[in-house]
């Protein structure tokens, strides 16, 4: 015997029973729909009533209407369980490695490259999927891909301490650039070193938007010998590009952000061959949809091609 499922003490079989019978103003018609005996609902009605402590139908030879007591567990509780329903639908979907939507969130300066190419393999193999894209800084990514609101997240070196919490694969990994005031002295060299920033101010970036940035930076340039100094941290690249302009500051970047039109600002790629940024997604464990797969491995493959 299946057991019962209920809220607050109430069978949310028998709630659903009479959201039928309501709905069909007939015992009978509800009882067809519901493959029931008549006898068995009515045993049912009374049940619930009885649990409620008042009469919510009106029984007469014509069928059944609703007292203001039913009137108000339909108005109340129906889209409540409709609700429920739903996202117990969605939960089942998931667990079974199904789902009819998939949310991604994203950094925007890496989509054309990486995203783009995938979601257009999507929408050829999965047409039916509802996508949902959110432009989000890691740091915002990471807390949605904790509170379950994305299913995919795009990441920097920001994701790089997730892989204890969910599943983690690099996409690529990818030269760093200093972005610099277009009349910096440094500007007129083709590539830097890292021992060529030594004295300069640095843009940071704050751990709610990319946890670990800044400890990120400081360990590339302990390999140069140096600690780095940060004037500011930035809310956003284009925030980090002013800082760069108005502060006489360098901020590092990956390839991707040097297509970002950036006035005032020049980028020159570091020479040292040992600093990467590693582009990352991360998405929750366990089991998941073919349309996400499709998108992992069209993500992935940059790796493997590169």
């Amino acid at each position: 015997m299946r057991a019962a499922h209920t809220i607050d003490g109430l069978n949310l079989d028998l709630l659903r029973s009479f959201f039928a019978v309501a709905e069909h103003g007939s015992l009978s018609k509800a009882a067809e729909r519901l493959r029931l005996s008549q006898s068995t609902l009515t045993r049912q009605m009374h049940t619930l009533e009885h649990e409620l402590g008042g009469r919510l139908l009106e029984r007469s030879s014509t069928g059944v209407a609703l007292t203001a007591s039913g009137n108000a567990l339909s108005e109340h509780v129906r889209p409540a369980l409709e609700k429920l329903d739903n996202a117990l639908g969605e939960v089942r979907r998931l667990a079974r490695g199904q789902s009819s939507q998939l949310r991604i969130g994203y950094l925007l300066s890496a989509v054309p490259d990486y995203l783009t190419p995938a979601l257009i393999a999507l929408r050829k193999e999965h047409p039916e999927v509802k996508l949902k894209l959110l432009d989000l800084s890691p740091g915002e990514q990471i807390t949605a891909l904790r509170k379950g609101e994305i299913d995919l997240a795009l990441l920097g070196c920001a994701g790089s301490f997730l892989s204890r919490e969910f599943y983690v694969r690099k996409i690529a990994s990818l030269p760093i650039y200093a972005a610099l005031p277009e009349n910096h002295s440094l500007a007129e060299k083709s590539s830097l070193r890292l021992a060529d920033l030594r004295g300069e101010m640095f843009v940071g970036a704050g751990d709610d938007d990319m946890p670990g940035h800044n400890r990120w930076i400081a360990q590339i340039f302990k390999r140069a010998g140096f600690r780095p100094r940060f004037v500011a941290d930035a809310e956003s690249l284009t925030h980090g590009f002013t800082l760069v302009v108005g502060e006489n500051a360098v901020a590092l970047v990956p390839q991707y952000s040097t297509k970002t039109h950036a006035p005032g600002v020049v980028f020159r790629p570091i020479a040292d061959s040992m600093v990467k940024w590693d582009l990352l997604v991360a998405w929750q464990r366990g089991k998941i949809s073919a349309p996400m797969r499709s998108v992992l491995d069209r993500l992935t493959a940059f790796t493997s091609g590169s």
